[in-house]
Parts: C-alpha cells; structure tokens; sequence
C-alpha cells in the first residue's frame, strides 16, 4: 500500500457508544469526499462500526484514525482500530464465519474483511490488538452499447 500524498490521519477517540456514532460519520464524510459511491461508503461504515465496536466492547476502548489515501493512480480510504486491551487469543479462530466471544453472530473481523480490498490485525495476548481496513474507489462501469 503505497502512498503518496497522503493526508493526515483524523483520530477519534472510542470510549463509549457515542464515540461509535461519531466513527461512522467520520467514516462515511471522508468516503464521501474522495469519490466512493454510496454503495462502498455503505459497506466502509458497516465495517467501521464492527471494528470500532469490537474495539470498544472487546479492547476496552482505544481509538479509530481515518486515513485518505492518494498513490498517484488512486484514492483509498485506511481506517485503523487500535486498543491496548487483552489482545486476541487465537486470530485464526476469531477470523472463522460463525466465532463469536460475545453473543453476536460471529460475523465481526471476517465480515468485516469482507467488505474491504486490504484486511490486517496485529494482535498479541497483554498487548492489544490493531486491525487496520483499506479500500480503493472503484469506479461505476459504464453502461454496455446498446443498452438503455
């Protein structure tokens, strides 16, 4: 993930449920600005709202930092979630469709990788955890000759 020009990161604290909102707005005004359409700032705000939920629920809380990315061919959106809570036992079970440590459906970390072109987590028992989500704007195709 290269880039150039890249702006500032915008850092919104997490600490209570009305943080979530505000992660969601953040989210959604910057996917906005650098062209998403209204489909994948959808899918960036449902993953922003997992993440910084988990960050939250399961984290104890931290921060989420909104990055714009430029690479000279195109523009991206970076979005890291960061605690320095207990950390995540075993990664591989935690990214598995159905797990759940809460009582949800077990769609949190690989739902949420679903939604985006670039999926990490850093994570470490007593160290806390950082996932980081990148997606690129893509562009609508065209509509086929004849059609319309």
């Amino acid at each position: 993930m290269q880039s150039s020009g890249q702006a500032s990161a915008t850092r919104v604290p997490i600490g209570s449920d009305a943080d979530l909102a505000w992660v969601r707005q953040q989210v959604r005004q910057c996917a906005a600005r650098l062209g998403f359409g209204l489909v994948q700032q959808t899918k960036l705000v449902t993953a922003a709202s997992e993440l910084a939920r988990n960050t939250l629920v399961h984290g104890g809380g931290g921060r989420a930092e909104i990055t714009p990315l430029d690479n000279g061919r195109a523009r991206g959106l970076k979005m890291s979630f960061i605690d320095e809570g207990p950390g995540i036992r075993d990664l591989e079970l935690a990214m598995t469709d159905g797990y759940t440590s809460g009582g949800g459906l077990g769609l949190g970390l690989s739902g949420a990788k679903r939604l985006v072109q670039e999926f990490s987590v850093d994570t470490e028992p007593g160290r806390g955890t950082t996932v980081t989500a990148v997606a690129w704007v893509t562009q609508v195709p065209s509509a086929r000759p004849g059609l319309g």
